[in-house]
């Protein structure tokens, strides 16, 4: 699929990084490239700490960007209130489960919650939530970075603004600062756990979506948001999986990570903190199920692929304990700070993740979207279906798995399922031994309806759409 060259009489693009969760989508994979080969000037509006001057690409930095001081206040309400209009109208608590009540530990902190509790308790109506909207724009437009944003804009003249992420706060001024001059602005849904999550903080004329599915579920969660601004593009993320040249042999990937050759290698891939919090125990029942099959004559091993934004040491007695049955390949990211969206990926995790899916016969986590990856490489996933005895306080794994997200399978064949500890050698041995043929047809209709297919042109998708809307002279 190509995108053609088209004439413009102004092809100069912003991708708005308001952080580093864009970095992956746009900067590391082919968009940028299927852009400039179409005839645009791409530009990154870079508010993370990465220099992609580094990478050879265009970039502009937001210096020292500030939100108003209000502003997160008003975001926390109106994530409450969207939650509570989305378990009253779909008659769900779940919705509820989507919000983490903040620590109390400070008479600020405690300032801080009566003054949200306030604004939800006068707005929690569709109408309260517009009216928390204007509030936060009002104030954004108070701000430096609005100012500053403005004068960017007036002196660098783009065409349009495409910002990579719906929910990061400092999105909002640079944004408002386009549409105030007439600049068309469109913003990407950026995973596809999102919307019902209430994480949609940035308004824009646009909104580029991964499906079909994810339209509906933008028009029934944001009902002022009309059919004619959504576009479905899919989502670049999984682009790099069809690109063979990142492709190492097994032996190749086996010596750089010091792993066996003549060993089965299956991946568990982490969750994060806060969704599986009993992770190690998990990834220590599938290594004494290993170890088990390892004595019976099986010559298996776990490559461990923790989550990206977990630097903990939580995992370290259970790999020291199993260093025979377990080997960990860190992902490549990049920690800048301590808050999660400052640590940024690589573009080496790119080749990195592929190889490891590449190298593996398939996939066991909690609930992860590895299932997507793995399809591709037309490879099974395991789902881990049962609560740790005595563990760390978590949400009931039942409760994980009835998240709005995971209601969007197609069948509740497409992945295995492990439900006790003691089932982790029998389902390791069947994907190793059965045919798995169901299992990945059932994930692929998953896929799809997750994701526009075909997946490897995402971008061109995209680059159409923005050339659509900005209107080419012929």
């Amino acid at each position: 699929m190509n995108l053609k060259k088209v004439k413009m009489q102004n092809n100069k693009i912003f991708i708005l990084l308001p952080d580093g969760i864009g970095l992956r989508n746009f900067a590391f994979t082919d968009f940028y490239k299927t852009g400039a080969t179409a005839g645009y000037e791409i530009v990154f509006w870079n508010n993370t700490p990465f220099e992609l001057s580094d990478l050879g690409l265009a970039e502009i930095k937001i210096e020292k960007a500030k939100a108003h001081p209000l502003t997160d206040l008003y975001k926390n309400a109106l994530k409450i209130v969207e939650l509570r209009l989305s378990s009253k109208k779909s008659k769900d608590s779940i919705y509820q489960s989507y919000y983490f009540s903040p620590k109390i530990n400070s008479v600020k902190s405690f300032l801080k919650t009566v003054f949200t509790q306030s604004i939800t308790f006068f707005n929690t109506s569709d109408r309260g939530s517009q009216r928390i909207r204007a509030k936060i724009a009002q104030l954004e437009r108070k701000t430096k970075l609005y100012h500053d944003s403005l004068e960017t804009l007036q002196r660098e003249k783009p065409a349009f603004v495409f910002c990579t992420n719906q929910r990061v706060m400092l999105g909002v001024a640079p944004l408002l600062a386009a549409q105030d001059l007439g600049i068309p602005t469109a913003s990407f849904i950026f995973s596809w756990d999102n919307l019902p999550k209430g994480t949609k903080i940035i308004e824009t004329d646009f909104y580029f979506v991964w499906s079909q599915h994810m339209k509906e579920e933008l028009m029934y969660y944001y009902p002022h948001v009309q059919e004619n601004q959504i576009i479905i593009t899919g989502t670049p993320q999984f682009e790099p999986h069809f690109d063979s040249d990142r492709l190492q042999t097994k032996t190749e990937f086996c010596k750089n990570h010091h792993l066996e050759q003549d060993k089965t290698y299956f991946c568990f891939s982490g969750d994060d903190v806060t969704t599986s919090p009993n992770d190690p125990t998990y990834l220590e029942d599938a290594a004494k199920a290993v170890r088990n099959l390892n004595q019976k004559g099986y010559n298996l091993g776990i490559i461990f692929r923790r989550c990206p934004v977990d630097f903990s040491k939580r995992y370290d007695s259970v790999l020291t304990q199993y260093a025979d049955c377990i080997t960990a390949i860190a992902p490549k990211w990049i920690k800048k700070a301590e808050s999660w969206n400052t640590i940024l990926p690589s573009k080496a995790d790119l080749e990195l993740q592929v190889n490891t899916i590449n190298a593996t016969d398939f996939v066991i986590n909690l609930g992860s979207s590895m299932v997507f990856d793995y399809v591709i490489f037309k490879k099974p996933c395991a789902f881990i279906n049962y609560d740790v005895p005595n563990g760390l306080p978590a949400r009931l794994v039942k409760d994980t798995y009835n998240l709005i997200h995971f209601r969007s399978m197609t069948s509740r064949d497409c992945v295995a399922w492990i439900n006790s500890p003691e089932e982790m050698e029998t389902i390791i041995i069947s994907l190793l031994t059965q045919n798995n043929d169901t299992l990945v047809s059932n994930a692929s209709l998953w896929f799809e309806k997750i994701n526009q297919h075909p997946p490897q042109n995402a971008s061109v998708r995209i680059w159409e759409a923005i050339t659509n809307l900005i209107r080419p002279i012929s």
